[in-house]
């Protein structure tokens, strides 16, 4: 269990070095911030690039926006401390679908010296970053009506554990499944393409194990719930 995640604050950040081998840095950030990072949220379209401009300009609500805005200048402020770089010369691309071959594929930097992963939900971001393919996942625990609308979606011995549970007993347990499968979907590069089944991650408080993964449920603030999933031994 990881017990401790760095909180990114409007200051500029103190960044270490990234972590050795399989290793995790993990960041949290409240998205309703003005400043993040030393950087004003207002005037951070001149750090993003042009895909990020544009995924910004879709979000119709100022809300929106600003979560919007606010998790990526952290993004950019984060992987710009450990590349060294300041955050507009980040240079993101998209890696290859593994899925289809596309080139949509997971979010990364040129040249692939660091991986990272960044979820928002609410008004809650994280973001992980080590040298190996990883993703990290946070949620808003759900309402009993959305666990009804994706209960019959997920791997059928999850669906069971669910079913056997007390109705005030399943958000809880539905946003763990949520988590550990989203993490390692985006960890992997598939996203959602291939649906909720699998793999099979459990609702106990422990993941079950996958193949040539780690998953771990990780400390989020109440009402959210959040879990890592962090490619296991040496990579190709």
């Amino acid at each position: 269990m990881i017990e401790y995640v760095n909180q990114l604050g409007g200051g500029a950040p103190r960044i270490g070095a990234l972590p050795q081998g399989s290793a995790v840095s993990l960041w949290a950030l409240d998205t309703t911030l003005d400043v993040v990072g030393g950087h004003r949220v207002a005037e951070a379209l001149s750090l993003l690039d042009a895909a990020e401009r544009d995924q910004a300009g879709r979000r119709r609500q100022q809300a929106d926006r600003h979560r919007y805005l606010a998790s990526h200048v952290g993004l950019r402020v984060l992987l710009g401390g450990y590349l060294g770089l300041a955050p507009e010369r980040v240079s993101l691309v998209r890696e290859v679908c593994p899925c289809c071959g596309g080139p949509h594929g997971r979010p990364a930097v040129a040249g692939g010296a660091i991986h990272f992963s960044l979820s928002h939900s609410g008004d809650l971001a994280y973001f992980a970053f080590s040298r190996v393919p990883l993703g990290v996942d946070v949620e808003a625990i759900p309402s009993p009506e959305a666990v009804r609308d994706v209960l019959h979606t997920l791997h059928p011995d999850e669906t069971a554990e669910l079913k056997a549970l007390p109705e005030s007993g399943r958000p809880l347990a539905l946003s763990r499944i949520w988590c550990r499968k989203e993490a390692y979907l985006k960890a992997t590069g598939t996203g959602l393409a291939l649906g909720l089944v699998d793999p099979y991650v459990g609702s106990a408080p422990a993941p079950a194990a996958v193949a040539g993964w780690t998953l771990t449920d990780l400390p989020a603030p109440r009402g959210y719930a959040a879990a890592l999933a962090v490619q296991a031994g040496p990579t190709a």
